[in-house]
């Protein structure tokens, strides 16, 4: 039996879940205030808090760390990496706390999963890091030399919604072609060709979602930049963008209510999101030639019958859709992780230079 710890830092969130094998023990989503978070100047400033907060829910459930058989933590951003787990090591908390892609709360889920497994004598994993780039070369052309096209997407939850899809149609992943969109406060779309993602379309290159504003024309956004500073305009794209943008909420169940009580604007702004999230998946239909075997809608919106209706008519043509609501993140990162303990997937040694 593995006992296993699950780490899932967020902007103002850590989640934990503690497992024994696949079943569920305990779970924890550990908030943190606006305040509290903006005492620390970078990310990783936070790294005794979190720690201190995931040790003080431990000792709270009377849990021996000394049972552990490993820890898991949500892969950061990292420079480019293959799918799959990786050994946290030195090197990886290194690039982790001095040279991120991007600070990032999600860059301390390793960082702490190696001390604590550290002082244990136990392994330390990430899985299917946001930074998974397996992107086929002709994907990575932007239409500016200036500019490559980078695989920064929901690949913990995508995957493993594809894997569990591939397992539902009867197909192994290795040879399945599978569209997953995620759906969540951000949305990435991805394509998996016979067990590799090899092209998406990212929160920042497709649709609009609860708080960023996707894709936008670009004319009118140079012309913006010249009008706000970047510390503004950043927060129009991402965080002050999509849903919030026009209708000043990022919670689906608030805008469905708004519907349902009549109001038209959010209706149609709203349908827009599923409109613009089935172009995304049709966009990406050409990656296989329309040779798709299913498509999966799954994060936190999938849960809206609504939205998930809107998306089915419009892509069912294409192929089989299947419905996984959910972010299911912890339980992707321990399900990873037992395929490694158990020899079925071997785990990668993370170097500074790895590039795909």
């Amino acid at each position: 039996m593995y006992n296993i710890l699950a780490i899932n830092p967020g902007s103002t969130s850590t989640k934990i879940a503690l497992y024994e094998d696949e079943k569920l023990i305990q779970e924890k989503n550990i908030t943190h205030s606006n305040e509290e978070i903006e005492k620390y100047e970078k990310i990783t400033d936070q790294y005794e808090m979190r720690y201190s907060e995931i040790m003080n829910f431990l000792n709270e459930i009377n849990y021996d760390v000394k049972n552990l058989s490993a820890v898991v933590g949500r892969g950061g951003l990292l420079p480019p990496v293959k799918s799959g787990a990786y050994k946290v090591n030195d090197v990886m908390v290194d690039v982790l706390k001095n040279r991120p892609v991007l600070e990032h709360a999600s860059n301390l889920a390793a960082i702490i999963a190696y001390e604590m497994a550290e002082e244990l004598g136990i392994p330390s994993y990430i899985y299917d890091s946001v930074a998974v780039d397996e992107l086929d070369d002709i994907a990575r052309y932007s239409g500016m030399v200036d500019i490559k096209r980078k695989s920064l997407s929901h690949a913990l939850n995508m995957r493993a919604t594809a894997i569990s899809t591939a397992e539902e149609i009867g197909k192994p992943y290795t040879e399945s072609n599978i569209i997953v969109a995620h759906l969540g406060g951000g949305m990435s779309v991805s394509i998996h060709k016979n067990g590799k993602m090899v092209d998406i379309v990212s929160d920042d290159e497709g649709p609009f979602s609860p708080e960023r504003a996707g894709r936008v024309p670009c004319k009118d956004l140079i012309s913006m930049c010249y009008k706000y500073d970047q510390k503004t305009m950043k927060a129009k794209l991402r965080g002050k963008g999509g849903l919030i943008s026009y209708l000043g909420t990022n919670d689906a169940r608030e805008v469905e209510k708004m519907i349902g009580e009549g109001n038209k604007e959010a209706a149609i702004i709203y349908e827009a999101m599923a409109y613009q999230i089935a172009k995304g998946i049709g966009e990406l239909a050409t990656v296989v030639k329309g040779k798709v075997d299913a498509i999966a809608i799954t994060g936190g919106i999938a849960y809206s019958k609504m939205i998930t209706d809107w998306i089915t008519e419009r892509v069912e043509f294409i192929a089989p859709v299947h419905i996984h609501p959910g972010e299911n993140e912890l339980e992707s990162l321990v399900l990873g992780t037992i395929r490694v303990l158990d020899g079925k997937e071997e785990a990668r040694e993370y170097k500074e230079e790895v590039r795909v």
